[in-house]
């Protein structure tokens, strides 16, 4: 214990004032109890018989107890003393996604291997929710912006143990195009150990946000002789005569995604899957 603290002010003041300062007992707090004299630092609180008692320390490694409340001295003042503050414990913190924050750690350095997405909104909803995951991981989303050639693009990727790619697409489901070509990308060298290729159900990622998170019932169905998004946005009562237009929409529509519970299940688990594949660590 530190006894340099102690001096001639610690023991000697004025009488207590009749309206005292409460001072929450901490440890290693210096009071006097005016009473008896005795001087000594906080060494922790008991409880006795339903009373609570301050243990204070001497200079001289004496302790003696005191009942909290009326009756001591810090610094010649008079002071009221009061059971030690509560610690409030943390919150928690967590990601978009539900996984729990790591503070203080900067962003990795980006690793080989990444994820694609169709286009992108896709890139942008996923950084929205996993961003913050991703950069722990450092881990890169790249949008593909077309997937008629993805066994080309998977083939000049040279995918291999060390550089791992998982691949969202949309409208994945049994005899689309999408399972053709996911299917021909999967005969690439390399592919069958290290590349993921998962799908949603979905004929655009704008489907994977909840309905009631946009405001609406159901996502209104779009005849395919209408371009999905301009019809989407008509229907909706947005601007949608311009690329500017589904931009601006996009922006509108994810602007209400929060965290994860705003998204459809078919999607998070597939994201979920298609991180943890890339993020294997040998």
């Amino acid at each position: 214990m530190n006894w340099d603290q102690w001096g001639p002010g610690n023991v000697t003041g004025p009488k207590p004032s009749t309206r005292p300062e409460k001072v929450p007992a901490s440890r290693g707090l210096v009071i006097e109890d005016a009473a008896s004299g005795f001087t000594g630092a906080v060494t922790r609180i008991e409880k006795s018989g339903g009373i609570h008692l301050v243990v204070l320390e001497g200079r001289n490694g004496a302790t003696r107890s005191f009942p909290l409340g009326l009756g001591f001295m810090v610094d010649g003042r008079a002071i009221e003393l009061l059971p030690p503050q509560r610690q409030q414990k943390p919150t928690q913190q967590r990601t978009a996604s539900g996984s729990r924050t790591v503070s203080a750690q900067p962003a990795q350095v980006a690793k080989a291997s990444r994820i694609w997405v169709e286009g992108i909104h896709d890139a942008e909803l996923v950084e929205k929710i996993w961003g913050d995951d991703l950069r722990v991981e450092g881990i890169v989303v790249e949008p593909l912006h077309g997937i008629d050639d993805l066994a080309g693009a998977v083939s000049a990727f040279k995918p291999q143990k060390s550089r791992r790619l998982a691949i969202l697409l949309d409208h994945l489901v049994s005899g689309s195009k999408e399972e053709r070509i996911a299917t021909d990308a999967m005969k690439v060298p390399g592919a069958q150990d290290n590349v993921l290729i998962v799908g949603h159900p979905y004929v655009d990622i704008w489907q994977a946000i909840k309905p009631e998170v946009i405001g609406i019932k159901a996502w209104p169905q779009i005849p395919r002789s209408e371009d999905w998004k301009t019809g989407m946005l008509a229907r909706l009562g947005l601007p949608n005569q311009s690329a500017k237009d589904i931009g601006l929409g996009w922006k509108k529509l994810l602007s209400r995604v929060n965290n994860f519970s705003d998204l459809e299940a078919a999607l998070l688990g597939r994201v979920e899957h298609m991180i943890d594949f890339v993020t294997v660590h040998d």
